[in-house]
């Protein structure tokens, strides 16, 4: 008889047609880094924005390709598989964020002319404190906060590597991964990295669709071997069972059907509250988190500021949006629905019996027994060797309702490695030969993406805002390029080497999160209140930091519980940040001094945003005579257009978003009914638009 765990797979073989699709596939992209190279050498500008002179649609696709990591539908997967399509929400709701920086921010950050975000704290406050907040971030984010980020994005190849290939080590995960991102980030600098990210997302995009089509038929062969086992359909009849299995099919599984519901259960609190309510409420403009930062900043800021004027860096925030959130999700979801099928979860009964395994004094002798035997080569162990050490990882893997898949690739020991957010590489490990290089290849591209935007964004950060600006004053235009490509390889060196050491961010990866929390209003009203400082980052920079140390120290620390009725642990942990931070930096706001009246107009006739919070500056400087309003004086100000802007391009992704849902889940009428209004949104958004006062490039 047949049995699911012959069809699990297990480590691959790659043929020839494979290796062949993934050489072309480095060709490529390393062949942009060179032609890239000819133009990158000549200046910073061209270095690090590319001569800013690039059209909408291509800075479009680079920050949606960046965004397009080898890790996130590692992510989905989880979060589908713990909680449900609806889970997604914790990341589908930084789309309103998204919006507010197409609308209101993206032509102002194009105005300010500013290199790096970082250098807009120098325009925008002034003095020693301003320095301050410049070279400390840019070391903080460039350096530390980067290689974190890269480090935890390379452990999603080394998870890929070791899952599909036995005996390939952690560095060679990272080396074979990175050394083509390395090249043409080298040696291209931005526009080597933006080109290089047009031609990946290409075929990033193909491999997941073509992996989630492929998923729902692995998923029939599981199911029907069920059905057999289970006397629900005969043996000869298996083929037929498989061949005419259909997403329909997917969603009426017994372990599928509770989890498809993009919408949160809105008659259960505990989960409207965090999924939901949280996210849309405070979320989107209290969090500062890289892609996602309210009012823009990082390598979206980068983009943004290397196009060829305004109209273009709108355009571009606004195709990367609708891209990133109502294209990109579907391919993810279906796949990690079709896992639970192929892998299903361990039941909570059999977790809760192995977690209680797991505190036994005589587990605990048992797996330092293990972990002995695992430095035995295999081929030298005994068979109760090796069958305590499978012991050991299955209660292991069964306390993380993981097992199933544990089971499906025993050449993995290291238990760490095997989660629910493993299901998506372990789904892939089902590819037919070609295809299979091609999907790697796309899994590769999507890394490349993600690190060659960190390295060239770390890089711009090190070289512009603290190099430059407090090492070599006097450096030239080609020594600025030169450390730039220096900078590049210790970054990757640094987050290779981490990520091999790397078994999870933890904790150190919560600070980072919550240490933006209560920040994100700064970086909205620093546009258009005059009275915010230098101070007022600084304090809720060190305020936010302390906060979420003290908040996870008592989480893991002490048996203080922070939750409350429907408001979990981490939700509860992101209020009382948000809270913390806020209170403390509008106080200090207003009890220390406004920067100078020159700093002020400075900023204002550079950047030109408008509104009541500047009145008294405009008001003092036209008295005097200095008409710091430019060509803007006397215009309306268009900041309430653009946020009713932000609510139609919300309804209009949003419904896109569920419409393409719809159809996937053969909703045909409801998929209709949401692509009219989606349309309509559309529709009804440009004509807004075009009522909207840019700057064409000069």
């Amino acid at each position: 008889m047949v049995t699911l765990a012959s069809i699990n797979g297990g480590c691959i073989d790659l043929h020839t047609i494979d290796w062949a699709i993934i050489v072309a596939f480095f060709v490529v992209v390393i062949g942009i880094g060179v032609w890239a190279s000819r133009s990158a050498g000549k200046s910073s500008s061209e270095f690090f924005l590319g001569g800013r002179g690039m059209p909408w649609w291509l800075l479009g696709v680079s920050m949606v390709a960046c965004t397009f990591s080898a890790d996130t539908p590692n992510l989905v997967a989880d979060l589908v598989r713990t909680g449900g399509v609806a889970n997604n929400w914790c990341w589908w709701a930084f789309l309103i964020t998204g919006m507010v920086t197409v609308f209101i921010y993206a032509k102002l950050w194009r105005r300010s002319g500013v290199m790096t975000d970082l250098e807009f704290y120098e325009l925008r406050y002034g003095g020693k404190p301003a320095s301050f907040l410049r070279g400390f971030r840019s070391i903080y984010l460039g350096m530390f906060f980067n290689v974190l980020i890269m480090a935890t994005v390379t452990l999603a190849i080394i998870k890929y590597g070791t899952l599909m290939f036995d005996g390939v080590e952690k560095w060679e995960c990272v080396l074979y991964g990175s050394i083509g991102v390395v090249i043409y980030a080298t040696l291209g600098g931005i526009k080597g990295c933006i080109w290089a990210d047009f031609f990946q997302y290409g075929i990033a995009m193909f491999g997941a669709i073509y992996t989630g089509i492929v998923a729902v038929g692995e998923a029939g062969k599981a199911a029907g071997i069920k059905a057999v086992a289970a006397g629900q359909i005969t043996a000869d009849k298996l083929a037929d069972f498989t061949a005419n299995y259909s997403v329909a099919d997917l969603l009426k599984e017994s372990n599928v059907v509770d989890k498809i519901n993009p919408m949160p259960d809105f008659s259960d609190w505990t989960q409207i509250i965090p999924l939901l309510i949280i996210p849309i409420a405070v979320q989107w403009w209290a969090v500062w988190y890289p892609g996602a930062e309210p009012g823009g900043g990082g390598y979206i800021a980068q983009r943004m500021l290397a196009a060829k004027d305004e109209k273009n860096a709108v355009g571009a925030t606004l195709f990367f949006n609708f891209m990133h959130y109502a294209i990109r999700p579907w391919p993810w979801i279906i796949v990690a629905l079709a896992s639970l099928v192929c892998f299903p979860m361990d039941s909570k009964e059999v977790q809760s019996q192995a977690k209680q395994r797991l505190a036994t004094a005589e587990f605990q002798q048992q797996a330092t027994t293990a972990a002995k035997y695992e430095q035995i080569p295999k081929a030298e162990r005994t068979p109760e060797q090796q069958r305590l050490i499978r012991d050991v990882i299955t209660v292991q893997l069964q306390a993380k309702r993981a097992s199933s898949i544990g089971d499906s690739f025993k050449h993995i020991e290291d238990q760490t490695v095997i989660a629910q957010d493993i299901a998506y590489p372990a789904m892939v490990s089902r590819l037919k030969p070609g295809f299979l290089g091609l999907v790697i290849a796309s899994i590769i591209a999507a890394y490349m993406s993600t690190i060659g935007t960190h390295l060239n964004w770390g890089s711009s950060y090190a070289v512009n805002d603290f190099f430059k600006r407090f090492v070599k004053k006097d450096a030239t235009e080609k020594q600025m390029v030169a450390a730039g490509r220096v900078c590049t390889v210790v970054l990757m060196v640094l987050a290779g080497t981490l990520a091999c050491l790397l078994k999870s961010a933890g904790d150190a990866f919560q600070i980072l999160l919550l240490s933006g929390a209560g920040s994100g209003a700064i970086y909205l009203l620093r546009w258009f209140w005059w009275r915010i400082n230098a101070w007022t980052e600084i304090v809720a920079m060190v305020v936010a930091t302390i906060v979420a140390i003290v908040l996870v120290i008592i989480e893991n620390q002490t048996n203080i519980d922070l939750s409350y009725k429907a408001i979990d642990h981490n939700t509860m942990n992101l209020l009382i940040a948000v809270f913390i931070t806020t209170i403390t930096w509008i106080v200090t706001t207003l009890v220390t001094k406004p920067e100078s009246t020159e700093t002020l107009r400075r900023f204002y006739r550079q950047c030109q945003p408008g509104g009541p919070g500047w009145k008294k500056v405009i008001d003092e400087a036209v008295a005097e005579g200095d008409m710091i309003d430019g060509e803007e004086h006397g215009k309306a100000w268009e900041v309430p257009l653009e946020i009713l802007c932000v609510f139609v391009g919300c309804v209009f992704v949003y419904c896109s978003l569920f419409a393409i849902g719809s159809f996937v889940y053969g909703n045909i009428g409801q998929g209709v009914i949401l692509s009219i209004f989606a349309i309509a949104a559309t529709t009804f958004l440009f004509k807004i638009w075009g009522k909207l006062h840019t700057h064409d490039a000069k």
